[in-house]
């Protein structure tokens, strides 16, 4: 008996068809399994294909069914990914070529001037084909007739890579405007040697020393460049030059002695000052005037700068602000305090007390102090204006005492707190005024004399009453 005979063909519906992994066939991960699979096999009969060396395109793999073998059992039609996904076959469809226009800009015959201005306008030209040095001057005579730095120097790089040294600079030196753009370039794209080279020729002297010594600034290690600074000392620089060049050096040679001795005290904790104040950065190749502010503020007993040629008034200045800054005012009384040849002391300043007075302030001077050096101003319209704005009251009521001048003192009574030592000293010196008058008529104020005046013109008698008024103020003064 066979096995059809024994089941019934109406179950077959109900029997599951399984694969020989033992899977149900028609499942997902069948269909899964046999799509890979056929993708290997594919990919394997390619490889194989590409191995054997055939230069024809039969050797391209056939297309993979686009049709799985579960949608077979089910009755349906599902496209399969690995149709869609067949990444391994190459496109060998020939590059198109391109347009003879582009190739134009590149290989046309242009003239020097075509070329300057097909640059101008961004074009993308060769300049290969000026092989001759004629033809490659007239192209940088154009450039510089156009007018245009850019095209200028990028002529000019054609001719430093194409030409020799000399006869680059010899043409050059007769053309200033070209000259001037490969300098430029050469200090921007940093070209030492070449430039060197070029001034030399030039016979510029001071410009080749000025190069050199401009290579400092490259120079990390303080100790190399120290000895840098020291060789470019004997460079032929003019006689102000080399004096800038002396103090340079000198000026890191006093660093270096600062910072060394400074970094052991900050570290061992023996200066009070560093204690209280700590630095902030290291004093190395830092400019003068940050480098005496730094001593003024940490050595100023010391002479660590003597040796430096400091401006006089550069010097007060910046002394005065580290000196104020530590609220150390003796040392800014010493700073302005002057012998004379007898032995008299006398305050002088070579920035003016009146800078004096404003750096003292922005250090939040007390106003005893501002005072002393407020009175020292000696434009009394500036004095006046700087002892009312910083409340100088004692500087404003002996100067308008100076100027016997009672209006001012009346009007500024009325700044100041009532029943303040200020207030009572600005009565006593209006009772003194009067009081001391040797000819009252002539010491009566503007202002009374007003008063006067305009009571005795609204009583309609102007001449009569205003005599009456003023004998009857005598008889009051007295």
């Amino acid at each position: 008996l066979f096995l059809r005979d024994i089941v019934d063909d109406d179950d077959d519906d109900d029997l599951e068809r399984v694969s020989w992994s033992g899977e149900p066939v028609g499942s997902i991960s069948w269909s899964i399994k046999e799509t890979a699979s056929s993708s290997t096999s594919s990919l394997e009969g390619r490889d194989s294909g590409l191995q054997k060396g055939s230069s024809s395109y039969a050797a391209l793999p056939k297309q993979v069914s686009s049709y799985s073998l579960s949608s077979l059992f089910k009755g349906e039609l599902c496209l399969s990914l690995s149709a869609l996904s067949d990444t391994g076959v190459k496109n060998y469809a020939p590059e198109l070529r391109r347009p003879k226009a582009e190739y134009k800009d590149y290989s046309s015959d242009w003239s020097p001037k075509d070329t300057v201005r097909r640059m101008q306008r961004g074009k993308v030209c060769s300049l290969e084909r000026f092989r001759s040095l004629q033809d490659k001057l007239v192209l940088l005579d154009e450039a510089v007739a156009g007018h245009d730095g850019n095209v200028i120097t990028a002529v000019l790089i054609f001719l430093k890579r194409t030409l020799r040294r000399e006869i680059l600079f010899r043409e050059l030196e007769v053309r200033q405007v070209a000259l001037c753009h490969l300098i430029h370039f050469l200090k921007e794209a940093g070209e030492q040697k070449l430039l060197l080279d070029l001034l030399r020729f030039l016979d510029r002297t001071e410009e080749v020393a000025l190069s050199q010594y401009r290579e400092h600034l490259n120079i990390q290690d303080v100790e190399k460049r120290r000895e840098f600074l020291k060789g470019c000392i004997g460079l032929p620089f003019s006689a102000e030059d080399t004096s800038h060049i002396q103090d340079h050096y000198t000026l890191l040679e006093r660093q270096i002695i600062i910072e060394a001795n400074d970094r052991h005290l900050e570290t061992a904790g023996q200066s009070e000052v560093f204690r209280k104040y700590p630095r902030k950065a290291s004093i190395l190749n830092m400019p003068l005037v940050t480098t005496l502010f730094y001593s003024c503020f940490y050595h100023y007993t010391e002479a660590e700068l003597s040796a430096l040629q400091i401006p006089d008034k550069q010097y007060v200045l910046t002394a005065l602000a580290a000196r104020a800054k530590l609220r150390a005012w003796d040392d800014v009384d010493a700073l302005f305090t002057t012998k004379n040849w007898l032995g008299y002391t006398k305050k002088k300043a070579p920035i003016g007390f009146h800078r004096v007075v404003e750096i003292l302030q922005r250090n939040n001077a007390p106003v005893q102090v501002l005072q002393e050096y407020v009175r020292l101003v000696e434009d009394v319209e500036t004095r006046l204006n700087l002892a009312t704005k910083y409340k100088c009251h004692d500087v404003v009521i002996e100067t308008y005492k100076d100027l016997k001048d009672r209006i001012q003192l009346t009007a500024y009574k009325c700044k100041v707190e009532r029943g303040s030592a200020e207030e009572e000293k600005i009565n006593s010196i209006l009772n003194n005024m009067v009081r001391n008058a040797s000819n009252p008529m002539e010491e009566l104020s503007t202002c009374e004399a007003a008063c006067l005046g305009v009571a005795a013109s609204e009583r309609g008698n102007c001449k009569t009453q205003s005599s009456a008024n003023r004998a009857t103020l005598l008889l009051l003064i007295a």
